[in-house]
């Protein structure tokens, strides 16, 4: 059986400045509940941040305390936050879903001491603030594939192409003028212009003279 530690960090949240302080057991109640529930559940606490004064309806991305958590779980590897309960991350609802779906996205667990399920509950607001949210990433990848799908025909309109792969006029367009101008009125042949581009130091990628037909490709289209 493994004995290794899962590693993780507190988040503290206060929401009134009448709450912050020395004199104060806000930050020590949560302090000690985390605590408590980190050594029943061999959880090793690494950091802890803490946000004085912020309100639980403030979105998460807008608070210094949660921004700097974010910045150290993105940079050291550690993927779990435990805070003392549900509202102390969020305590309207529509912000705990997004701020949850948020950290979901990113591999980030999020635990509530006092019930570590809280975020998995199915009740049936929650499901459908996740339905809505789900269709708003539905509709916001949508909204981009037309987008570009929309670039790229402005682009074929204008260049008559659009991706795909690069023509040698694109590629090395002083090549394909030496070429035509070698070829002249179809005095030479297209292997004798091949041969002309090698001597000049046109060739392929593999260091190779040029086909007839790719000589072709270059004075003709």
């Amino acid at each position: 059986m493994s004995t290794k530690k899962l590693s993780a960090v507190s988040y503290l949240r206060t929401s009134s400045a009448a709450n912050v302080g020395a004199d104060k057991d806000s930050d020590k109640r949560q302090r000690q509940a985390i605590a408590v529930y980190a050594k029943s559940a061999r959880i090793e606490l690494v950091a802890e941040f803490y946000d004085e004064a912020v309100s639980g309806a403030d979105m998460i991305e807008t608070r210094p305390g949660f921004k700097a958590m974010l910045e150290r779980l993105l940079s050291n590897g550690v993927r779990t936050i435990v805070v003392e309960t549900a509202n102390r991350f969020a305590r309207d609802l529509m912000v705990q879903e997004v701020g949850y779906a948020m950290l979901k996205e990113r591999g980030i667990e999020l635990i509530a001491a006092d019930r570590p399920d809280a975020f998995l509950d199915d009740t049936p607001t929650s499901v459908m603030i996740r339905q809505i949210l789900g269709s708003v990433s539905q509709f916001e990848k949508a909204m981009l594939v037309s987008k570009l799908r929309g670039a790229r025909d402005r682009r074929k309109a204008v260049t008559g192409k659009c991706g795909g792969r690069k023509s040698y006029v694109e590629r090395d367009p002083d090549m394909v003028a030496t070429a035509k101008q070698l070829r002249g009125r179809g005095q030479r042949s297209l292997r004798e212009v091949a041969a002309e581009l090698a001597s000049l130091g046109y060739v392929t990628k593999r260091g190779a003279t040029f086909s007839a037909s790719a000589v072709a490709a270059m004075v003709e289209g």
